[in-house]
């Protein structure tokens, strides 16, 4: 076999490969560069936390109408909402940081949320909304995730000054502008919405992972933000098809096969890149720029 049948021909001979790809590249687009923002404000376990707190709204849309993509889609966005704003809350009229009242709230998201659906007695579907099913989307996903896409890139290219000063100093942001409340909550929203766009795609259990691991691999080659965020998408992308052919030709489901390869590529990146382990060091001086 040719590199060109090895690598290429299955996705010219097979929809669900095409689909899977097309998938993942919204993902990447869209997704990721959320993860690199999230990774610079210090909230990777946010994300985490949140994608296990979609959980029960799309189990209650899950066992309302079944495996429907709006049902559960929409259960998805107002339970991750409700979780995020609901730990936000309590974090300001009590003495709980954000993130202890936010993983109190994840936690019990994700048991109620594994309870609704392993009552309805199909652990078939359970696995689907744990682990996705990225080979296995239909039009109406592909759709549903590239709307996802185009609406973070949006968001992000309106929220990206306010986003990059909330990064590098929130509390001067806070002190200077009227936009920080707009800047954090606007994209509190758009990383609910990815982690929902990602859940069909990967599940609630790997949603997280196409956003984190390729976002941290490229922080560790560059401190640019701009290349930053352009890297990250290119290295969801390569890991996405890596991973889809992993799958192809061996027994590891799609989804964590993925998530495999984005690791794989993170710990490569923490061995040989500037900002790893072994390889030299950046100048000390140097900070992260847009």
């Amino acid at each position: 076999m040719n590199l060109y049948e090895i690598f290429i021909l299955p996705f010219v001979d097979f929809d669900f490969m095409r689909r899977g790809l097309v998938g993942t590249l919204a993902l990447a687009l869209g997704a990721t560069p959320v993860g690199v923002f999230l990774l610079l404000r210090r909230m990777s376990l946010m994300g985490d936390a949140v994608s296990h707190a979609i959980l029960p709204g799309a189990a209650l849309g899950y066992l309302a109408c079944g495996l429907s993509l709006g049902a559960m889609t929409a259960g998805g966005i107002i339970a991750g909402l409700a979780v995020v704003f609901a730990a936000g809350l309590v974090a300001r009229a009590s003495n709980l940081r954000e993130d202890a009242s936010l993983a109190a709230f994840y936690l019990l998201s994700l048991a109620v949320g594994i309870t609704i659906i392993s009552q309805s007695g199909r652990n078939l579907d359970l696995l689907h909304v744990l682990f996705g099913s990225v080979l296995a989307l239909d039009n109406a996903s592909l759709l549903l995730i590239a709307v996802i896409a185009s609406i973070s890139l949006f968001g992000i290219a309106l929220l990206f000054r306010p986003l990059t000063l909330e990064c590098l100093d929130h509390a001067f942001l806070r002190a200077v502008s009227r936009s920080s409340p707009v800047a954090h909550y606007g994209f509190l929203l758009l990383a609910v919405l990815n982690l929902v766009s990602g859940f069909h795609a990967l599940g609630t259990l790997m949603a997280v992972g196409i956003m984190i691991l390729p976002a941290a691999c490229a922080r560790l080659w560059t401190r640019k933000l701009t290349p930053m965020l352009a890297l990250a998408a290119g290295l969801a992308l390569a890991g996405g098809a890596a991973g889809l052919l992993l799958s192809f030709y061996t027994d590891v489901p799609a989804g964590p096969a993925i998530i495999l390869v984005c690791g794989l590529v993170y710990f490569v990146s923490l061995l040989a890149a500037p900002g790893g382990l072994i390889a030299p060091r950046w100048p000390s001086q140097r900070h992260l720029s847009s």
